[in-house]
């Protein structure tokens, strides 16, 4: 598949070898512009290293890689910066930082090289970002006293700063609570609809069912499936790739599909 009309995201022929094991070998993958595509699989499948492949902070081979037609691998670090955000898991605050001051990192790739303090049209920025993620009561903390959920929403809200065209999140959802699930996966919906590119790696499928607009199922170094969520997300597809057996349904509210496991977790019919 390609991103509608040329927009989007188009990711050719990437492979990445870690040791002697192929972590992902020779994937296409796409994200239509101004929609949401889930990154789904299991642990390990590599949905991790695929994002930051594409965001450019992890080196594998790739034999194109482009945003909305616009090659990014021919663009130099900070252009590449401007157009792309990934939001990972993983937190690394610097000593005495504050919220305010991670998300005011996010500003940097549209700073001239020698400016160092972008005054009050980026504390607006900075603020208006905050705002968005659900994390202004954050910006005054000390970056490293905030919890898992916390970082994850001043995370995202470096990443909005960032103004984007290709927003990239490593388990968005990962550390929140429910209603902060929701707010997030509403709120990359939003974000979508109004232009931005999104790719998600999310673990839960009915995330992935209810908010995106295209998924994408890896595992085993391949791209297992790719389409709506609901040509998709079968019950057939989810017993080969996870292993585990499910019903699926139709919500009563839309076409989407709604996926109930077994509660004893059974192992797929075949193994």
């Amino acid at each position: 598949m390609t991103a509608h009309d040329g927009s989007g995201l188009d990711a050719r022929r990437i492979r990445f070898d870690h040791g002697d094991r192929v972590i992902i070998d020779g994937m296409h993958i796409t994200a239509p512009g101004g929609s949401v595509t889930a990154l789904l699989g299991p642990n390990g499948s590599g949905k991790s290293t695929l994002l930051r492949l594409i965001a450019g902070t992890l080196r594998g081979e790739v034999e194109s890689l482009e945003l909305d037609g616009v090659s990014l691998t021919e663009m130099q670090r900070r252009a590449r910066a401007q157009r792309v955000a990934l939001v990972e898991q993983e937190w690394s605050a610097a000593e005495g930082m504050t919220g305010r001051d991670i998300v005011g990192l996010g500003l940097l790739p549209h700073r001239g090289w020698l400016s160092f303090e972008g005054g009050e049209a980026d504390a607006d920025a900075t603020d208006a970002a905050m705002s968005r993620a659900g994390a202004r009561e954050f910006a005054d903390r000390d970056a490293a006293t905030l919890s898992g959920g916390e970082r994850q929403r001043v995370n995202l809200a470096r990443a909005l700063a960032q103004r984007p065209a290709l927003l990239l999140c490593d388990e968005p959802t990962n550390h929140l609570d429910i209603r902060a699930q929701l707010d997030a996966l509403v709120l990359l919906r939003t974000l979508a609809r109004d232009g931005m590119t999104v790719l998600a790696a999310l673990h839960d499928l009915n995330h992935a069912a209810a908010f995106a607009d295209h998924v994408v199922v890896v595992a085993d170094g391949h791209v297992q499936a790719a389409g709506s969520p609901q040509d998709v997300l079968t019950r057939e597809l989810i017993a080969r790739v996870w292993h585990v057996e499910a019903e699926v349904l139709s919500r009563p509210d839309s076409d989407r599909p709604l996926i109930v496991f077994d509660a004893a977790m059974t192992p797929a019919l075949g193994r």
